[in-house]
């Protein structure tokens, strides 16, 4: 079983009367690496192609130092519906507490509509590796050869090099 840490989190906007409490982030199966978020909207959003929208979430939490929240898109959506995280994977720090907000943009070719409750992203909270740079002359080699997309091709082509 992997550790658990204990995140502090608060509902910072409530049920309206009449209308469900929106679920905190949760795993939805013992095997899940995200929770899913829910959509803690008032009213219906309707996204059309290509529009992009914040939705609320509902909830801020205080991670502790050295740990991010992750926002990831959730596959289902995305292949769906052509709904995703514009900056996926956004960043939450550890420092950040006002209310988590999600950037959905519709990808695909017909307007989404977004309801009160709908699962809209994952969150994934992870460790942070704290770097301190050293500056150096050079830098040792390695048997890479070619820059950004060469890894593992013959002259920038998509041929293995073997």
């Amino acid at each position: 079983m992997s550790a658990q840490i204990v995140v502090p989190i608060t509902r910072v906007r409530r049920a309206e009367p009449g209308t469900p409490s929106i679920p905190l982030p949760r795993y939805m199966t013992p095997g899940s690496a995200g929770m899913d978020i829910a959509a803690a909207l008032t009213d219906t959003v309707v996204l059309a192609p290509l529009q992009r929208c914040v939705i609320p979430t509902g909830f801020a939490l205080a991670l502790p130092q050295d740990y991010e929240a992750q926002i990831r898109p959730r596959s289902g959506l995305a292949l769906r519906r052509g709904l995703t995280i514009l900056n996926a994977p956004g960043t939450i720090d550890a420092d950040y507490r006002e209310e988590v907000k999600i950037l959905l943009i519709n990808l695909g070719d017909k307007p989404v509509e977004i309801k009160r409750g709908d699962r809209v992203a994952q969150l994934i909270v992870a460790p942070v590796a704290r770097v301190r740079w050293t500056e150096v002359d050079t830098l040792g080699s390695t048997q890479r050869h070619g820059g950004f997309g060469h890894t593992g091709t013959a002259a920038g082509t998509d041929r293995d090099p073997t």
